[in-house]
């Protein structure tokens, strides 16, 4: 197309998509399972960058997760913390401060809870980026006083000193590992806040109830066994269950198991107790129910017609000529 002539009145008229625009980064903090989303909008940042953010507690360094990206539809009217700036050499330099600060806190916390005997297991020590407060992560008695011990860090270190004791799933998520399935823990990794899992859910699925399989890494039942749950809920509602009469076309028998990946049952046969495997479309009353909706339609369609039918006969008869025709005079 010549560039010098003027555009045709169609491709003036064609809407025009606006692309929305990609100002939101996921940041993810030294603390497994922090990671948020930020506005970055007006900083020039990309996938694996250093950044500081404003937080509830004060600024904070994290790292981009990926690409800049559109906001999600429920963060359209939402305000997100924003990215204060990328790091510089100043940032860094303070991150490293605090790491050192940390393996000094991490040897006074050991060396004081001996003395005091307090049975506790540090799992690891979290300076706040701006150096004003230290937390320690630890495990301990189920009623342990920490406040004489917290008291007695913040005196040595000069600084304010929070306690955070720690259940068993707290701990697989602040040391992280890799999962049976060979990938990171979900809980270190992605997942934000731990739902309530139970054995029924393992039954649900057909899962053998062995402790051993069930149990994560922090000896709870897997996280993971509430993320199909749902689903296998929904293909259990549409077979019949276990211990019911079934027709089928294969023979009539009661269901003896349930395949739910598959859609199908297995049924033992009354004629001669052999089990066979039957469909949704082998049993009767799954036919039943799909020829009754056929029928169904077909009465509505059926009775449609009959009342348009109706309506025409009963309608006025238009005029008709007359049949008598001039005779000749006599």
């Amino acid at each position: 197309m010549d560039p010098t002539l003027p555009e045709s009145p169609a491709a003036e008229s064609a809407p025009r998509v606006v692309e929305a625009p990609r100002d939101v980064v996921d940041v993810r903090f030294r603390v497994p399972g922090r990671a948020r989303s930020y506005d970055a909008r007006g900083v020039d940042v990309s996938a694996r960058d250093l950044v500081v953010v404003e937080t509830d507690r004060g600024p904070e360094l994290g790292e981009v997760m990926a690409a800049p990206r559109a906001r999600w539809p429920d963060e359209e009217k939402s305000k997100l913390p924003r990215v204060l700036r990328r790091a510089d050499a100043n940032d860094l330099r303070r991150a490293d401060h605090n790491r050192r600060q940390e393996d000094s806190a991490r040897r006074i916390f050991l060396e004081r809870s001996k003395e005091l005997g307090a049975g506790t297991k540090l799992i690891r020590v979290d300076f706040r980026f701006d150096g004003g407060k230290a937390v320690f992560y630890f495990i301990g008695p189920e009623r342990f006083d920490a406040r004489g011990l917290a008291r007695d860090l913040s005196q040595k270190m000069h600084t304010r000193v929070e306690m955070r004791q720690l259940g068993p799933r707290d701990e697989t998520r602040v040391i992280g590992g890799i999962g049976p399935c060979g990938r990171e823990l979900c809980c270190s990794s992605w997942l934000r806040e731990f739902g309530p899992v139970s054995i029924k859910m393992a039954k649900a699925q057909d899962l053998s109830l062995n402790p051993s399989k069930l149990a994560g890494m922090c000896g709870r039942l897997k996280c993971c066994l509430r993320y199909e749950y749902d689903t296998y809920l929904a293909l259990r509602r549409a077979l019949p269950r276990v211990g019911k009469r079934v027709q089928t076309i294969k023979g009539n028998g009661v269901v003896v198991q349930q395949i739910l990946l598959k859609q199908i049952v297995r049924v033992e046969r009354e004629e001669d107790g052999e089990v066979v495997e039957c469909t949704l479309e082998d049993l009767v009353e799954k036919r039943a129910e799909d020829v009754q909706t056929a029928e169904d339609v077909q009465t509505a369609e059926e009775a449609q017609t009959a009342e348009e039918a109706q309506t025409a006969e009963e309608a006025p008869d238009a005029e008709r000529p007359d049949d008598t025709s001039d005779g000749e005079a006599e």
